[in-house]
């Protein structure tokens, strides 16, 4: 009888469907199934040791995650410290902040006649509609809150905190950038301008010449001293992207100052986007690690799926499984409320990168 195969170890389990099944028990069977079902069995497994770890975890978050209904996910990640740091596009808090201000999105249909849709005034994101009305009330609002600020230049960081205190204050509901408030979780968002808040700024722009101004740079020195403060860290990115490279480019711009600070000890990634056509929103963990943004031994799995699928599964389960982790993690500890980011204390140097002594 031949000898088997080394490769022929662990056989695949069926997946035995049970009436009342909990989210992790469906996640603990796709361990044992295959494709991208394993995969996302295998984040969550990742994002479990996440937080059992004392990584300062970021999370970056693209796509039409807000309008398609996943806004109060992250906004509950977040006042858990699921993650430490959030980096997102102008879309993901600008669709946030409309619900958090009491509209809606409607549920519609991508075959809907978009000439008809444009004649009443309405947008559509693929199967999800919008009022255009209350967008530019929207961006009226915003540029109302940015003339109220002080004449000078914000980081996004910053700019964004006192957004959320203002949302907070004024409505006193849960969403995205008040649960960052509340809890104080940076958030960065180094594409602002490609973005509605990034209009509702240029109105306040265009009655005030000397308001409105946001430095992305300021974005890339802080977000790197971070990193070199807080020198273990790890990366969940949902949809790729801008926050995707963001995120990774502070652990390259960081070995810049501090030579041997090496990547992230740990990442996962959920996206839609495949690694062939050489965009960075696909791009493999492991072509991450050639650059340096992820350590080559760094465990990491990366899930092709919509995060709309994917999302409410695993912090489902993780909402289930994680509260002795989060209890006993040494999170961050910040203070967002000046200019200049404090953390554990210790506020991060002024518009310069921390360098070795």
């Amino acid at each position: 009888m031949p000898t088997k195969s080394r490769f022929l170890k662990v056989p695949v389990e069926p997946f035995v469907v049970e009436p009342g099944l909990t989210a992790e028990q469906i996640l603990e069977r796709m361990e044992k199934i295959s494709f991208q079902g394993r995969n996302l069995a295998a984040a969550y497994r990742v994002w479990l040791r996440m937080l059992e770890s004392d990584a300062t975890i970021f999370l970056g978050v693209a796509g039409a995650l807000s309008a398609g209904g996943l806004r109060l996910i992250l906004a509950h990640l977040i006042s858990n410290r699921y993650v430490d740091c959030l980096v997102a596009t102008g879309a993901i808090l600008y669709h946030d902040l409309h619900e958090t201000r009491g509209r809606l999105h409607f549920i519609g249909s991508p075959d809907e006649d978009d000439e008809a849709l444009k004649a009443e005034r309405v947008d559509r994101v693929y199967d999800t509609f919008v009022s255009e009305d209350e967008f530019v009330e929207n961006d009226a609002w915003i540029a109302r809150f940015v003339a109220t600020l002080a004449p000078r230049p914000f980081s996004t960081r910053e700019f964004l905190y006192r957004l959320g205190e203002h949302l907070w204050k004024e409505t006193g509901r849960e969403g995205v950038l008040t649960a960052a408030y509340r809890a104080s979780v940076p958030v960065f968002c180094p594409a602002i301008a490609d973005s509605s808040i990034g209009m509702g700024i240029s109105e306040a722009r265009h009655e005030d010449r000397s308001v409105g101004h946001l430095d992305t740079i300021a974005d890339i020195i802080e977000l790197t001293n971070l990193v070199i403060r807080r020198q273990k860290t790890a990366s969940i990115v949902l949809g790729g992207g801008t926050p995707k490279n963001f995120i990774n480019q502070a652990r390259v711009q960081a070995e810049c100052f501090r030579p041997g600070i090496g990547g992230h000890e740990c990442a996962l990634q959920i996206i839609t986007d495949s690694p062939q056509r050489g965009g960075l929103s696909g791009s493999s963990l492991n072509e991450a690690a050639s650059w340096g943004k992820l350590n080559c031994g760094a465990e990491r799995v990366t899930v092709h799926a919509d995060i709309t699928i994917a999302l409410p599964l695993v912090a489902t389960a993780l909402s289930a499984t994680a509260s002795k982790s989060l209890a006993a993690r040494q999170a961050p500890v910040f203070d967002l409320a000046g200019r200049v980011m404090v953390v554990d204390g210790v506020a991060l140097p002024d518009n310069r990168f921390e360098e070795s002594e």
